[in-house]
């Protein structure tokens, strides 16, 4: 019986690097779960056969039922019904599996019904949800709002709102408006206190909120009568069963048809207050910004994986000129491409988890007791980092989604262009990615600081100390020249005027993120060569083509040049 997660042992290989024993210690605060709660490890490596435990039960119901459904709920999707979005009925099955077996807060302590899964493992989960069906993946993976709620809400918050969704409840995050896209400075919904009631009201509307019926919301929404910025802005938490929200509209869109996209109107709907006042956008958006564009990684790696799956498969039995077609160069050199784009970005993907798991732990221990320094230090450093290579795990990876699920067609030739056939669902599918919780040129400007400061340098000269295979050595020395290259390119950014850095951000941040997963691909084919040698083959030679394309471009920019770029 098929399962997503055996059936790619790559997924599991991850579990094993060596931070996962400072993560889960982290996680589990010395294991003291273990007295209250017969579920809860005794050690680490009781911990880490649980999570084995609840990604193979995952992978189970992924390939044997959400999978089966994707198909219907692609054709059936989303409906309104008397101001209420009803999901597809085999939506309300894949909800009914999930919830059965317990798939829900997991992120959250037990002592509100969760699992106490870190990041990584619950970044899995997405990957191998979203492989069988990236519109349920949305769904299903927005429950990690509550980390929000969790994080800066009360505590009569956390204990009112986190067991529901450890029951199967889902939740929205409602930012976007009419008028309030990626600016969302720009946001009007309005929040007045009510002193009679002792709540707040929200009236409005709110645009493209993915699943936004969904039964518990954080709102931003402007709390500061008089402002026009991102400082009069609040969040809340709005409560489905207190009425108030009607859905007006679901979008008819492309892609993952199973995740309903709404458009909202607030009329004097009771909320809650989360956190303070005036902080909603300038505080607590980001942090729920970079939980959203972490799991849009973890969603592309998963589209990522299963375009490769079905192209491979096509290519195993599709048979022209006598000849199964993956014996042919031109159709093997592109999977071996996918293959290669598929390995790297997952293992930038994990990398980037790891680094978010440490200091998001650091900082829950920290509302416990005070941190010592050297803790303080810790998190500080991970959070840092974290904050570097989130904006790169999404943009590259959403753009390898895209990247995979075209020539998944491709290798289909004309069959891939017929409906029937599934890879032109994930191509539908992946072209959001790049697009919602800030597009590719938001990571772009969300990453270029780092590529300005030195940090990700620094990050990659640490990498090359890292000893690798024999034989990859020469892969090695290919990369620490690409390296020089990178340095040189960094400098000529650094020296430009504002116009021209804006222009060539994005070659730089493409050369970033390929000179990283080289390495990091690299590193994962030393300690596992059987699943991951022929991936670093071909990964450094595609990213030493682009590297090289790159920093040719760069080199030869002239200031003068843009205007031979500009529209009329």
């Amino acid at each position: 019986m098929a399962n997503y997660y055996t059936d790619h042992p790559e997924i599991g290989f991850h579990l094993n690097h060596p931070l996962m024993k400072r993560i889960v210690d982290l996680k589990e605060r010395n294991y003291a779960d273990k007295e209250q709660y017969a579920d809860a490890p005794v050690n680490y490596e009781d911990a880490i056969e649980n999570y084995k435990r609840i990604l193979d039960i995952t992978g189970d119901i992924a390939a044997n039922i959400i999978a089966p459904n994707s198909e219907d709920v692609d054709l059936e999707g989303p409906h309104l019904e008397n101001g209420r979005m009803i999901y597809a009925s085999k939506t309300y099955e894949n909800l009914d599996v999930t919830r059965k077996a317990g798939l829900w807060g997991v992120s959250m302590p037990r002592r509100f019904g969760g699992l106490n899964l870190p990041n990584t493992t619950f970044s899995m989960l997405s990957e191998i949800i979203s492989a069988a069906d990236a519109g349920f993946q949305n769904v299903w993976s927005l429950q990690s709002c509550i980390d929000t709620l969790y994080e800066f809400g009360s505590e009569e918050q956390r204990a009112k709102y986190i067991p529901r969704i450890s029951q199967g409840e889902t939740m929205s995050m409602d930012l976007t408006e009419p008028d309030a896209g990626s600016d969302l400075q720009r946001v009007m919904l309005k929040a007045t206190f009510d002193e009679e009631n002792n709540c707040w009201r929200l009236n409005g509307v709110k645009r493209f909120i993915t699943n936004g019926d969904s039964d518990i919301h954080l709102v931003l929404a402007r709390s500061e009568e008089g402002t026009k910025d991102g400082r009069g802005l609040s969040m809340f938490i709005y409560d489905k069963r207190d009425g108030g929200v009607d859905v007006r509209h679901i979008e008819h869109k492309l892609g993952i048809h199973g995740s309903p996209t709404c458009e909202l109107t607030y009329k004097n709907a009771k909320a809650e207050l989360c956190g303070s006042t005036r902080l909603g956008l300038i505080k607590y958006v980001m942090a729920l910004m970079n939980g959203a564009r972490l799991g849009i990684a973890a969603q592309s790696v998963g589209v990522e994986q299963e375009a490769y799956n079905e192209a491979l498969a096509y290519a195993k039995e599709r048979a022209q000129f006598g000849k199964k077609i993956i014996t042919f160069p031109a159709v093997y050199d592109m999977l071996s491409r996918m293959k290669a784009k598929l390995d790297a970005g997952r293992s930038l993907l994990y990398m980037t988890s790891r680094y978010v798991d440490i200091y998001k732990a650091l900082e829950d221990i920290a509302r416990e007791r005070t941190l010592t320094p050297e803790e303080r230090q810790e998190m500080k450093k991970y959070s840092r980092i974290a904050d570097a290579f989130t904006p790169l795990a999404k943009g590259m990876n959403s753009e390898y989604a895209n990247q995979n699920a075209y020539d998944s067609i491709s290798v289909h030739g004309g069959s891939g262009f017929i409906m029937e056939y599934k890879c032109q669902r994930l191509f539908r599918d992946a072209r959001i990615f790049s697009i919602y919780e800030g597009t590719t040129q938001l990571q772009v400007v969300a990453a270029v600081r780092y590529i300005t400061n030195g940090a990700y340098l620094a990050h990659i000269k640490e990498m090359l100390q890292s000893e690798v295979a024999e034989d990859l050595k020469p892969l090695k020395a290919r990369i620490e020249k690409l390296v020089e290259l990178y340095e040189e390119a960094v400098a000529i950014l650094k020296g430009s005027d504002i116009d021209s850095h804006d222009f060539l951000a994005r070659r730089l941040y493409d050369m970033t993120g390929e000179i990283i997963m080289s390495l990091l691909i690299l590193d994962d084919a030393t300690k596992a060569p059987e699943l991951f040698a022929k991936s670093a083959q071909v990964y450094v030679q595609m990213a030493e083509a682009n590297v090289n394309g790159h920093y040719t471009y760069v080199k030869n920019f002239k200031a003068e040049d843009l205007e031979s770029f500009k529209a009329e």
